[in-house]
Order: structure tokens, then C-alpha cells, then sequence
């Protein structure tokens, strides 16, 4: 039913949506095995009008399926559709998303009868408050534009999520860390996440390059997103451009890998069509100043910073950047703490499997709908429209994982930094009435401490630390045990 028979009857190239809906026999609602069974009583006329309003009744919008299909039956079904039930809400909406998705008019008067009607149904996915379209009556709450509107259904992680305040957790967290030991924690925090960032993409840059871009990362949300805002991260987070194009990419391109003999791609993810970058690009920016701005920031992060990493528009640098997007909305809207960066990067390559996973659960299924062949110069070249591939995907397992990272460095990483150099400072300070020494050997001390399980070994005893007694160093020792946490 819905989607699913959509798909099937018009032979639609879309991604298969995660959950298909079907009619069992059953009086009850179910599900097994990516499927939801409806009851009989929920079984629609086997028409057009019966699987559509079946779809956004149950099934809520599926902006891809819904482009591929209009374009499928043309104008004049869904005209026929609004004539039928001219003041029926799913009729409107209908009409009204036919009309945004291919930014064309149907040949129909402006609607004058019928309550306004939520084009979103607010109970099933994430929307904005929007605005309201006198032509058709209904309130156009998508979140999003035509040139990018990714959606995210609501799920009870989400909602619990979201019902954390994570961002009142996070300044409460910080409100009573002094200033300095504060200061140090977010410097350390930073590090940690452009040092992770630069790792996950399986580089391991001098300390220079990472500093540089843990400084842009600091700098996040200070400048509005556009195509030169993008262009001077790319440059930051390259370094050396000699042997890469900077800017739009004017060619294909992929992740994955080449074969050994040939030099042929073996792609895990296609990007879209360079032609179709600058629209896609502009759709991002559109969204970033508009739309992201009535959702959660962390929702609003997801729908761009993986909207950027599918289209990857750049021949490198794209998941740096993708990153920088998280950082960027959530400094934005004023989500973290004022100079606390969230260490996401660091999350991502503790979870990298996961991240993978989540990343490939969209890409996987879109490779069989992508018609490419190699070039030679062993990249791809695209062959058939792709585009809306990139604007309209279901981004909700990229929230809930997104919201787990962010999670993770609220409930873990700063409180633990910050535990840390309470220790550390307590740790130096009582070590210093025992043995004046400087603070390069003080923290020496305290990382073969760490290492040897609160225990200066034989070595250090004999060598670094020879000249301390017997005594200072079983003081040392228990001093270190008592301010651990």
C-alpha cells in the first residue's frame, strides 16, 4: 500500500523508503521485517487518490518518491484529484506539493473553501512552523526548500532527545567550572576533536595544519555559510593545493576505491553530478539561513552537514567540512556553551563503525539507482538525474545518531576533561609541597603514574625520578590515588 505500491505500479527510480507499508489480515497494527502491516479496515481504493492520500495519512512525505511520481503521471491525475474533493485536505496538500516540488501551476482556480491544512503532519515528522499558501489553503510547514528538504520522522529517541534540553545541560554543567580550568578544558576539547577529524579521514597531519583548523572550528558560526565561506574552509583544511582542484568539483566523483589492476573505481558512494552542484550548493546555503533556523539545531545539523557529505562537492576535503557544519549550526544557535566546543569528531572515531554504517544505510541505496560509467581516468562520470537523490533523503538515522555523539559529550567527555584537571591541578599542587620540581617533570610524573597504574615504575624511579627517597615517592603514589575519580 502507499508508497510501496506507488513505487511498483509507475516503476519508479527512487531509494525504497525504510519501512513499506502493507495490509495483512489481522485486526492489529505490526511490524516485521521493514514492513508495517495494516489492518483491513485500512486498506485504500487501489487507485492514484487511494495510495497517495493512503501515503501521507500513514506514511508521511516521501519528497523524492512524490517528485518521481508527479513527473510520472503529469498534471493532469492530480488535477482530476483536487476536482474530485476540491475541499478535502489530503487533496490540497496533494496539489500543493505538486505544485513546490515541480515549480509548475496546475491549470485550477485558488482554493476557497476547506480549513488550512498542515502540509507536514507534525505527529509523524519534524517541521517548521510555516506559512501559509492562500492558493491551495493549506500551511506550508516543510522544513526546508525545493532546492533541499531532507525530513526527519519522529521517533521516541528522538523525542527523548530533544526533551533532554541538551543544551540547558550543558551550561549548567559549566556554570560553576572556573573560568580558567574551563578554558583549558575547551582547549583540550577542541584539540581532541580536529585532531579526530583529520583521523577519520585517515590523516595524520602536523600539528601546525591541525591547530589551523581547530581555529576555524572555534571560529564556527561566526560567518554566514556560502560558496566563499566554503571555498576558505577548504583551503584551510588542505593545506597544500598544488595537486587539488579547490572549489566545485568539474568532474564526477566517488568514494570508495580503484582496482589494484585497472586503476577502475569501485564506488561505495556516488556524489552528484557536477552540473548539478551549484543548485544543490545554493540549496544548502538557502537552507542554513532560512529553514534551519525554525528547527532543533541538532536536527538542522544533520539535514545539512549530511546533505553536504552526500553531495560531496569538493575533490577533497568534504568530510572535514561536513563536520565543520555540525560545529557551525550548533554554535550558530548558540547550542553550546560560549567557547565550548563539542568534540564530536572524537565521538565519530570512537563510533566509526557505526558512523559508516549509518553513512552507507542511505549511499547502499542509491548505487542501483545511478547509472555511471568509468572515465579514463579512472573516475565516474553519471548518466542519468540524479539530484534530487541529494535533496530529499530521510535523514532521521543521521539525527539519532548525531544526537548520541552530542549526548555523549555532555554526559561524558566534558564532565570527565573536567574531573581530569581538577585532578591534575590538585595532583601538582600537593606534589609541590613534597618536591619542587618543573612543570615538565610534574606532568612526566603524572602520566607514568597513569601508565603504570598509579605506580612509578623501576625505570622511572632509577632515571627520571632517582631522586626522590623512598618516602616522597609512596606519598606521590598515594597522593595520586586519592585525587583520581
Amino acid at each position: 500500500m502507499g508508497y510501496a505500491a506507488l513505487i511498483d505500479a509507475y516503476d519508479l527510480a527512487v531509494p525504497v523508503p525504510l519501512t513499506l507499508a502493507a495490509i495483512g489480515q489481522r485486526y492489529k497494527i505490526y511490524e516485521a521485517d521493514n514492513w508495517r502491516i495494516y489492518t483491513p479496515r485500512h486498506r485504500p481504493d487501489d487507485s492514484l487518490t487511494g495510495h497517495l492520500t493512503f501515503a501521507l495519512r500513514y506514511e508521511g512525505l516521501d519528497l523524492c518518491a512524490l517528485k518521481a511520481l508527479f513527473r510520472q503521471t503529469g498534471p493532469e491525475p492530480i488535477a482530476a484529484m483536487v476536482h474530485a474533493a476540491p475541499t478535502g485536505r489530503f487533496a490540497r496538500r496533494v496539489w500543493f506539493l505538486y505544485e513546490w516540488l515541480l515549480q509548475a501551476s496546475l491549470d485550477l482556480p485558488d482554493a476557497t473553501a476547506g480549513a488550512y491544512a498542515l502540509v507536514v503532519d507534525p505527529d509523524q515528522q519534524w517541521a517548521a512552523d510555516g506559512t501559509n499558501s492562500t492558493r491551495h489553503r493549506v500551511k506550508n510547514n516543510l522544513p526546508g526548500t525545493p532546492a533541499f528538504c531532507p525530513m526527519i520522522f519522529r521517533t521516541p529517541t528522538l523525542e527523548g532527545f530533544v526533551a533532554r534540553n541538551l543544551a540547558d545541560q550543558a551550561r549548567a554543567l559549566v556554570a560553576d567550572v572556573p573560568a580558567d580550568l574551563l578554558a583549558r578544558t575547551a582547549a583540550f576539547l577542541l584539540l581532541k576533536d580536529s585532531r579526530s577529524s583529520f583521523q577519520i579521514e585517515g590523516e595524520d597531519p602536523p600539528q601546525e595544519r591541525i591547530q589551523r583548523w581547530g581555529q576555524a572550528i572555534v571560529e564556527a558560526g561566526r560567518r554566514p555559510i556560502d560558496r566563499e565561506e566554503l571555498l576558505r574552509l577548504q583551503r584551510i583544511v588542505i593545506g597544500d593545493a598544488r595537486f587539488v582542484h579547490l572549489g566545485l568539483r568539474t568532474e564526477g566523483g566517488f568514494v570508495g576505491e580503484h582496482d589494484r589492476g585497472t586503476g577502475a573505481p569501485i564506488p561505495d558512494h556516488i556524489s552528484a553530478r557536477h552540473e548539478d552542484l551549484a543548485d544543490l550548493v545554493e540549496g544548502l546555503i538557502v537552507f542554513d539561513r532560512t529553514a534551519a533556523r525554525a528547527l532543533d539545531p541538532v536536527l538542522a545539523a544533520a539535514m545539512l552537514a549530511f546533505g553536504f557529505v552526500y553531495i560531496h562537492p569538493f575533490e577533497d576535503g568534504n568530510g572535514r567540512l561536513h563536520r565543520f557544519l555540525i560545529h557551525h549550526v550548533l554554535a550558530e544557535r548558540g547550542f553550546n556553551p560560549p567557547g565550548v566546543v563539542f568534540p564530536v569528531s572524537a565521538v565519530i572515531l570512537d563510533r566509526i563503525d557505526e558512523y559508516r554504517r549509518m553513512l552507507e544505510s542511505y549511499s547502499q541505496r542509491l548505487l542501483p539507482l545511478i547509472r555511471w560509467q568509468p572515465t579514463d581516468r579512472n573516475n565516474v562520470v553519471v548518466l542519468n538525474d540524479t539530484a534530487d537523490f541529494y535533496r530529499y533523503f530521510d535523514a532521521t538515522q543521521h539525527a539519532e545518531f548525531l544526537f548520541s555523539c552530542v549526548a555523549r559529550t555532555i554526559d561524558v567527555d566534558l564532565p570527565a576533561e573536567t574531573a581530569f584537571l581538577r585532578a591534575y591541578d590538585q595532583f601538582k599542587a600537593r606534589v609541590s609541597a613534597i618536591a619542587d620540581m618543573p612543570d615538565r617533570l610534574l606532568d612526566l610524573l603524572f602520566r607514568f603514574l597513569r601508565q603504570n597504574g598509579g605506580v612509578l615504575s623501576k625505570r622511572a624511579r632509577e632515571k627520571e625520578f632517582a631522586a626522590l627517597t623512598d618516602v616522597e615517592a609512596a606519598q606521590i603514589e598515594a597522593i595520586f590515588a586519592d585525587v583520581q575519580l
